[in-house]
């Protein structure tokens, strides 16, 4: 049952992303330091290489195993550029992104208002955009022997993770899985150590779904009670793979590369629904579009309750300066980026578990990237 489990999962992240409405840019990165599934056999020979040099850029650790695919592909077609890119996590990559000391930042979730007028001291004219490169499901990992089938919905998940649930048999875990041996076993809940866009939509469900269960702000600073924490994606899916009784969350490629159980979610829907890309973009599809003019941002519905949709999701964007970029950087980041949004390197995500862009906003992704100056 566990085999066949893991097998649909990754059959069903292999399927596109149906998103009907648009995209918004958002910016909050996850950060992780080991890699996923292995290179791509995509496409390579489509790639325009432009620009020499190093590429610097850093942020969310949730793509970072896509943008280990991307960044060998492009280099094995562009020989004389160099992409460095460094999964510190979404905080991290935006403020070095506003240092001015990289090129374009990868984020999950939205540019903060203040952070956009702080944009416009490095992007001289202008000012730094959000742009969608991919989507996909947020998993709730767990490690409990004997459990390979667990539900759980957003106030359970939300008094776990808040240290007010901290048994794998509480009445309210057995309330929602009557046929499930529960261990008389420990929770070991870990979270986000870094500041991460992971961090901030998963809050923002919790919030959204169960404010009572989770009374803080939805934050990328992990602001709940108790609990341990680690650096990263890879961090965190670490420590529950290795962990009796661990539960935390982190995208979905991370729970299908380290063979982790995922539970499924009690939405009020007729039945509980898995972490799959196919139900992720479900839920994307009910986000509302917040962004103006190039700026794609979306405003995610954590609520939905829509029957196979499945609404602890992200967005990951690559964030960059619509104008005033520098000189020396702009046509290797255009060209990279063009790349990310272009046909073959959409076609490099499936297998990855990442839900690529529907067409409609990959069409408007690349007439963005077109238009930086």
């Amino acid at each position: 049952m566990k085999l066949q489990r893991k097998n649909r999962v990754r059959a069903l992240a292999v399927g596109a992303l149906a998103v009907s409405g648009a995209l918004a840019l958002s910016a909050c990165g996850s950060d992780d330091t080991t890699g996923g599934p292995g290179a791509s056999s995509a496409k390579t020979s489509n790639i325009k290489c432009d620009g020499k040099g190093k590429l610097l850029a850093s942020g969310s650790s949730a793509q970072k195993n896509a943008m280990d695919v991307w960044v060998q592909n492009y280099s094995g077609a562009c020989k004389d550029t160099e992409i460095n890119y460094q999964p510190t996590g979404s905080g991290a990559g935006i403020t070095t992104f506003l240092q001015g000391q990289t090129a374009f930042a990868g984020s999950d979730s939205a540019l903060k208002p203040e952070e956009v007028a702080k944009s416009k001291k490095i992007c001289k004219g202008g000012e730094a955009i959000n742009l969608p490169m991919l989507g996909g499901p947020i998993a709730v990992g767990y490690n409990v022997p004997g459990v390979d089938d667990l539900v759980l919905d957003a106030e359970t998940l939300g008094k776990i993770f808040d240290s007010k649930i901290t048994n794998w048999n509480d009445p309210a875990i057995k309330k929602l899985n009557p046929g499930a041996k529960l261990p008389d076993l420990k929770i070991q809940a870990f979270h986000r150590s870094d500041d991460s866009g992971t961090t901030d939509n998963f809050t923002k469900y919790l919030k959204g779904a169960a404010p009572k269960a989770w009374p803080h702000e939805p934050a990328k600073t992990w602001e709940g009670k108790g609990g341990q924490a680690a650096s990263g994606s890879s961090g965190v899916s670490s420590q529950v793979k290795q962990t009796s009784g661990a539960i935390s969350y982190f995208e979905l490629s991370y729970a299908t590369a380290g063979k982790i159980d995922t539970a499924k979610l009690n939405t009020g829907a007729q039945k509980p629904v898995d972490a799959t890309v196919e139900n992720a973009s479900k839920a994307i599809s009910e986000a509302k579009q917040v962004g103006k003019g190039e700026d794609l941002a979306l405003d995610l519905n954590y609520k939905t309750k829509a029957e196979g949709a499945y609404p602890i999701t992200l967005v990951t964007y690559e964030i960059a300066c619509d104008k005033g970029n520098k000189a020396e950087t702009l046509p290797a980041t255009k060209s990279f980026l063009t790349y990310l949004a272009s046909e073959d390197g959409q076609a490099t995500l499936k297998e990855q578990g990442y839900a690529p862009l529907p067409t409609e906003i990959a069409d408007k992704v690349r007439k963005a990237v077109s238009s930086l100056s």
